[in-house]
């Protein structure tokens, strides 16, 4: 600090900078909450996405069993005809 004496224009003058650099915090932290909104938001749906995903690829492979199993019954008639 220097030798100056501290007046009240000095202490309000570092008031007012304190409260303008919070001010602009609180901009800031309202804009840093409307991306996490969005961030949020996205993150949803791609779990959603992925979760239909999923269940498309469990019924294909349902789909794929079934169909490995008729194949199967056929080569074995075809190999042991009656």
């Amino acid at each position: 600090m220097t030798d100056q004496p501290i007046t009240l224009e000095f202490l309000a003058r570092q008031q007012q900078r304190l409260l303008d650099e919070m001010g602009s915090m609180r901009d800031e932290m309202g804009t840093m909450r409307d991306d996490m909104q969005v961030l949020t938001a996205m993150v949803m749906r791609l779990d959603g996405t992925v979760g239909l995903v999923l269940t498309e690829l469990r019924t294909m492979h349902s789909q794929h069993q079934r169909l490995a199993n008729r194949v199967r019954r056929l080569e074995e008639r075809h190999d042991n005809p009656t």
